[in-house]
């Protein structure tokens, strides 16, 4: 009956109240997990400390976002294929053993921290064209295998806190922020880093190097901060050093710790006006961490031996010892380096730094450096691109 009913209707009325069927079944179709919480759209949803093993029935496939984070899973091979909308997945503190296999091509941002993956295999981000941040930090990597020509939107890649001995060959040639500090990196070999151009904060510090190639570093014409304390550097062998010790005094970039002790900061960094240096204690990786997370850390539980001058010090304007400022929020915000929950993440937090004046332990030994200057201000522009949150530019 109802249907005739339609028929009779004029054509223009009859589209408009199929239109509002579609548009009432779709909406009520849209159902958050009982276990998830999500947001009005239902297309970010976030199930993290849940306990869970499976994957939770009811979620939509247009979901934009999706938080898996501190749970039990140990396999979810194929299991998110079918989420062609997502953009930005977190698998972070679980048990994971190796990357879900049929991860949908649709991703920006892959978060899988403290797991216990041991090789990112090359089929593992081979389709992820779309990908721009990739933090497969505290794992048990060894190797990491990439093809030439993949992952050809990545831009910030974490392998911070894992077993490398090596630094991975065929590195995405679009690389801006690399973190592969925190490892047992010993070698680099020639022409690894002639590809990465683009390559701005290179952080290396806390590894076992001894030496670097010669020239290792002549194409990095892009880099503006790498990090080099915390290493076992073979001073006594000038012939082998002395490459690294010329480029660290002579590169335009920022050079924190600068190799044998020379002094706690070298290369493209200019006195203040003054004539001094100021910096800024920090006991977090680089790509650490918001806020909160620094209050939750006891204040002797330093992450290495010494404490890392920040990025921002690089960015402050000149500031008194008492002052504190912002640093930028990196995309990794949760202890150790992971992105937090979805629903609490904002580019509108970030961490309260203390000016502290430099001792023996900033730095990798050097000695004090006067607290009273600070260091001049470069453009900022460069790290508001790393600001990438999917939440503040994507709304579902």
């Amino acid at each position: 009956m109802r249907r005739h009913a339609l028929l009779k209707l004029p054509p223009n009325e009859t589209l408009l109240q199929l239109l509002l069927v579609l548009l009432l079944g779709s909406h009520s179709l849209a159902v958050c997990p009982s276990m998830c919480s999500c947001n009005r759209s239902h297309r970010e949803v976030d199930c993290s400390w849940r306990g869970l093993r499976q994957l939770p029935d009811g979620l939509q496939h247009n979901i934009h976002s999706l938080n898996l984070s501190h749970n039990r899973f140990h396999n979810l091979d194929g299991q998110l294929t079918s989420y062609t909308h997502l953009r930005s997945l977190e698998l972070s503190h679980n048990r994971l053993s190796h990357l879900p296999t049929g991860l949908p091509r649709s991703l920006w941002h892959l978060y899988a921290a403290s797991n216990r993956l041991q090789l990112l295999d090359k089929n593992d981000t081979v389709y992820q064209w779309n990908l721009q941040v990739l933090d497969l930090s505290n794992n048990k990597l060894e190797r990491a295998i990439f093809i030439n020509n993949t992952l050809i939107n990545l831009c910030t890649l974490n392998l911070s806190h894992n077993n490398f001995w090596t630094l991975p060959t065929n590195l995405p040639a679009h690389l801006e922020v690399i973190d592969l500090s925190h490892n047992l990196l010993v070698n680099v070999l020639p022409g690894s880093l002639d590809r990465l151009v683009k390559l701005t904060y290179f952080y290396l510090h806390a590894n076992r190097f001894s030496t670097l190639p010669y020239g290792v570093f002549d194409k990095t014409a892009s880099l503006r901060v790498i990090t080099l304390g915390d290493n076992p550097w073979a001073c006594h062998f000038y012939a082998d050093i002395s490459y690294l010790l010329s480029w660290a005094q002579q590169t335009p970039a920022r050079v924190l710790g600068c190799p044998c002790h020379t002094q706690p900061v070298c290369g493209g960094v200019r006195p203040s006006r003054t004539g001094g240096w100021h910096f800024a204690s920090y006991n977090l990786p680089p790509l650490a961490a918001s806020a909160q997370d620094l209050s939750s850390i006891p204040p002797d539980d330093s992450v290495t031996g010494w404490w890392y001058l920040t990025v921002s010090a690089l960015l402050s304007t000149q500031h008194t010892p008492k002052e504190t400022w912002n640093t930028p929020h990196h995309p990794f915000t949760v202890t150790p380096i992971s992105m937090s929950t979805f629903p609490t993440r904002s580019t509108d937090t970030h961490p309260t730094i203390n000016h502290l004046h430099t001792d023996s332990h900033l730095i990798s030994g050097t000695k004090e450096a006067s607290s009273t200057d600070s260091f001049q201000t470069p453009d900022t522009s460069s790290l508001s691109r790393h600001k990438l949150h999917y939440r503040n530019t994507h709304q579902g």
